[in-house]
């Protein structure tokens, strides 16, 4: 039989659903802070803007250690990288549950050090899930898969949100950071027997290979031979990706996009809280259906996008429509500074981050644009400016609740930034392609 008559394996959905639940783990990990911010804040007592510098704590390192990790990730291969990436993070997430037996500046201290030192472990992640995207998945497929591997951040929500405020209500805070940095450590070791390159999976058909590859898919990228010869120009690169206004104007977009995205993770808990007198039990369950939302609106922005590529539309409106769309409904997030019934305040959140989901197409546009030569660069400046965000966010809202003692700023702000990202992909991105060098970056 030739090539084309054998029938092709679906390797690339096994890889899909590993870096869907690594994700959902990853996001699990950032939200543990948020589930336990009320209670780790009281019993250590903790300003707002305390809490705000803590909550950012994560994202300095993390956006510090991008470069290098996307470094890693061109010269190493994901599947190595990755691997050290979730175990490491995973163990000082455990290590935070210890935080409880210190007091005072040296309490404060710890926790501010531990979340540096998760969010410079969890750097390679996002990046590598690109890289993987781009290698295993055709063009028509890329939406579909990045953005379901990206709905895990809401999903991780809807799944451990409860646990993680049941596990808070009737073991104490610091059992949250146990149990999950435990399943992380679980998860590493799955990861490093299941994931490999197309070419490298052993349960993979020269099929499956054929079809990805002639669908746009980089099926060399993840290559052994590949990984142990590449070497990149690292500053020539990243001058000729920042000089992109297509590639810029994507990054400054993700920045304004995942404002939301920790608004959610770190204050929305306490919003529900402090401004909506919730008990945090009711938290973790009333939390997770603005994260369901998120999540199937992320599945279907993807969809969506897939979807008008198949019917004909280019590449820049079948992920731009998407994008504009979703931004302008996570803006109703506002309405909530309006109105009182709890099911209300739920409704707008849960509409306004279904809309965050369906927008949510950055990866896919990051697979569609990054270099075949510095795909993990090209992820590492994308997510280091969405990530940005992780570090304002947290203490912007921090300053505004000190300053006024109401969150109605605080959405005012978060909904300002989703018109941002609106503005970035209607005025400056404009048309979606490979981005190309112009000078060789390889050697």
């Amino acid at each position: 039989m030739t090539t084309q008559q054998v029938k092709a394996t679906r390797v690339r959905w096994l890889i899909l659903a590993i870096l869907f639940a690594v994700t959902t783990i990853n996001y699990a990990d950032r939200s543990t802070i948020g589930i336990a911010g009320p209670e780790l804040s009281r019993v250590l007592g903790l300003t707002p803007v305390q809490m705000g510098f803590v909550f950012s704590a994560f994202s300095w390192s993390y956006v510090l250690a991008q470069l290098p990790g996307g470094w890693l990730l061109d010269r190493f291969g994901t599947k190595i990288v990755y691997f050290f990436s979730i175990f490491l993070w995973s163990v000082f997430t455990m290590l935070m549950g210890t935080v409880g037996f210190l007091t005072g500046a040296a309490a404060l201290t710890t926790l501010f050090c531990l979340r540096l030192a998760i969010g410079a472990a969890e750097a390679p992640s996002f990046p590598g899930n690109s890289r993987l995207a781009s290698s295993w998945f055709p063009t028509a497929e890329r939406g579909t898969a990045a953005a379901i591997f990206n709905s895990a951040q809401y999903f991780a929500t809807v799944l451990f949100g409860p646990l993680m405020g049941w596990l808070v209500h009737a073991h104490g805070w610091e059992s949250v950071f146990y149990v999950m940095g435990g399943l992380g450590v679980v998860m590493s070791f799955l990861w490093l027997k299941w994931v490999y390159g197309p070419k490298d999976h052993p349960s993979t058909n020269q099929a499956e290979v054929d079809y990805i590859s002639a669908g746009g898919a980089l099926v060399d990228l993840e290559s052994k031979d590949r990984v142990a010869t590449a070497k990149i120009d690292t500053w020539s690169a990243i001058r000729q990706l920042l000089a992109s206004r297509m590639l810029l104007g994507v990054y400054i977009a993700q920045y304004s996009i995942n404002t939301l995205t920790y608004f959610f993770l770190t204050w929305f808990p306490i919003y529900l809280v402090k401004e909506r007198h919730m008990t945090i039990l009711k938290v973790g369950f009333v939390a997770a259906l603005p994260a369901l939302a998120g999540f199937l609106g992320g599945v279907l922005g993807g969809m969506i996008s897939d979807r008008l590529i198949k019917r004909g539309y280019s590449q820049s409106k079948a992920r731009k429509i998407p994008i504009v769309g979703g931004m302008l409904l996570a803006m109703t997030m506002v309405i909530c500074n309006y109105v009182e019934a709890d099911w209300l305040i739920i409704t707008v959140m849960a509409l306004a981050f279904f809309g965050k989901g369906i927008g949510a197409l950055g990866w896919a546009v990051v697979a569609d644009t990054s270099p075949k030569e510095a795909g993990g660069l090209s992820g590492a400046l994308f997510n280091s400016f969405g990530n940005i965000a992780g570090i304002t966010t947290p203490i912007v809202i921090g300053y505004i609740l000190e300053a006024t003692g109401s969150f109605a700023g605080a959405l005012v702000y978060v909904g300002a930034n989703a018109a941002v990202a609106i503005l970035c992909y209607v005025l400056m991105v404009g048309e979606i392609k490979r981005f190309e060098f112009k000078t060789p970056v390889t050697y």
